[in-house]
């Protein structure tokens, strides 16, 4: 299915967000999530479906001023 990442077309055979996280690269990378708008803690993940055409948005920490 594709699922729309940062604003990139992005296809992926995971079923949740937990699982595309791991398949893009994140890894266990601390970053903050976002499904179709709404924000997904890290331990909801796993329970985050994907579907078809859902915006996943990624966000790493920054530091400095």
């Amino acid at each position: 299915m594709k699922i729309l990442v940062n604003g990139a077309w992005r296809e992926t055979g995971a079923a949740d967000l937990a699982s595309a996280l791991q398949a893009l690269g994140y890894g266990d990378s601390v970053v903050a999530t976002a499904l179709n708008g709404e924000f997904v803690p890290k331990s909801s993940r796993p329970g985050a479906p994907l579907a078809e055409g859902d915006r996943v948005e990624v966000l790493a920490p920054m530091q400095g001023g």
